[in-house]
């Protein structure tokens, strides 16, 4: 697996809906790691696709991850899905298209974040992987309702490719060097705190 190349990334955020984000195994680190990979983004002109499970019985995404989407000045697509995986959605790839025009899917690499992680991220994951996509998996980005469920759901994926990463990598591969113009910004950025 190469470093990720931010000309051929997209940011998939899955499902950070209201009551799911009350319910999972450590909501503050997964709130602070998803803003920032939204910021990143902004940053290194990445564009971004965010998924809601049928938010009339789930709720809208997270206000404030909901707020840095709509703010972004990068291409963003949204999808609500009744699909648990994003790939069962027919309407789903032709966003990946529109969001990287020309890219087949083993050009493509997807940042991943989101929820839950044994159930809707997994199943986007094994998918994406089984269409030939490069998926690297933000392991502080993702959770679901209980610590072993989170465990083995990121063990399932890994071993099935996809590459276990964390938003300060994705930030360093994105920039690949000190002379990026957003590097500054991204480091301000990286050096509010650890994520813990």
């Amino acid at each position: 697996m190469e470093l990720l190349d931010r000309s051929r990334s997209i940011l998939l955020m899955i499902d950070f809906q209201g009551k799911l984000m009350d319910m999972v195994h450590r909501p503050d680190r997964v709130l602070a790691a998803s803003k920032r990979l939204l910021q990143l983004a902004g940053m290194f002109d990445v564009p971004v696709v965010l998924t809601e499970q049928y938010p009339r019985g789930l709720g809208a995404t997270h206000a404030e991850i909901r707020a840095l989407f709509d703010a972004l000045a990068v291409p963003t697509r949204y999808l609500e899905k009744t699909s648990f995986g994003c790939c069962g959605d027919p309407r789903f790839e032709p966003l990946l298209v529109s969001s990287r025009p020309g890219l087949a899917p083993e050009q493509r690499q997807i940042v991943v974040a989101g929820i839950e992680a044994h159930v809707c991220v997994m199943a986007t994951v094994l998918e994406l992987l089984r269409q030939g996509h490069q998926v690297h998996l933000c392991w502080e980005a993702v959770s679901c309702r209980g610590e072993e469920y989170l465990r083995h759901a990121l063990e399932r994926m890994a071993q099935a490719g996809a590459v276990l990463t964390n938003h300060e990598s994705v930030a360093f591969e994105w920039a690949r060097h000190k002379d990026h113009p957003s590097f500054r910004e991204m480091s301000a950025l990286l050096k509010q705190g650890q994520i813990v």
